[in-house]
This record gives C-alpha cells, sequence and structure tokens, in this order.
C-alpha cells in the first residue's frame, strides 16, 4: 500500500485493502502534528469497531488523541509490537505503523477522501 492508494477520514486515520481485510492507521500528517509519539491504545482482537466512532487512543507528549474507525467490522489483527515500540507508528505510518486489521462488514468509501483530496484538506489544516 501506498499513501495514494488510501482512503482517509478529516480525522487523519487511513484505511487500505489487504486481501478481503481493511488496513487501518494513521496518516504521517497526524504523527507529524502529534509529535513524541509515546503510547497507543488499541481494540481487542475479536471486537467490532464502528465507522465514524472512537476505537482507541494514541498519546504523544503534548496531547491525547481519540482514533476513529474507516470502516465497521471486527478487529482480527492489532499491531501489537507496538506495544513495546512505538517508533515504527511515526517512521513508517503507512508500513510496519498500521494500527489494525479488520474484516469489514461494508465496501463503502463514501464519506472518506482519496489521496489527492486528503493532501489538499491537509493544506488548510495546517493553516
Amino acid at each position: 500500500m501506498s499513501p495514494d492508494d488510501l482512503h482517509y477520514l478529516e480525522s487523519h486515520e487511513w484505511v487500505g485493502r489487504d486481501g478481503d481485510l481493511a488496513v487501518v492507521g494513521i496518516s504521517d500528517f497526524a504523527v507529524n502534528q502529534l509529535t513524541d509519539l509515546v503510547y497507543v491504545d488499541l481494540p481487542p482482537v475479536g471486537s467490532t469497531v464502528t465507522r465514524g466512532e472512537t476505537f482507541g487512543e494514541v498519546e504523544s507528549v503534548k496531547a491525547v488523541s481519540d482514533l476513529y474507525s474507516p470502516v465497521s467490522g471486527e478487529v482480527v489483527e492489532v499491531n501489537g509490537g507496538l506495544e513495546d515500540d512505538i517508533a515504527p507508528l511515526s517512521e513508517d505510518p503507512f508500513g510496519e505503523g498500521w494500527l489494525m486489521k479488520v474484516r469489514p462488514t461494508e465496501e463503502n468509501a463514501e464519506g472518506l477522501m482519496d489521496a489527492a483530496a486528503y493532501r489538499e484538506f491537509c493544506k488548510t489544516a495546517d493553516q
């Protein structure tokens, strides 16, 4: 997956496809805004997430931010390695820093931005 292949929420979460699973993470824009990440709280495997609702939080030295799910479905895997080493979230948010994998109950990108729209959104959010 590359940032151009993903869809985004205004709250800076992204979603991409890995076979029949949706992979969810946060964008490099969010990581740069938060700076110095120290902790991420992810849902347990087997739980369900609902599109547009919180599923966890990410904490930096300056703020705690809720994480919002871009899809609804069952959490089938979380990036448990981030509990011991959060560096991949900062260094590679679109790759090794993914947060969770969800078996989606919907295939709807309505309300999500494509990469071009997200880049434009970030330009206005950064001002």
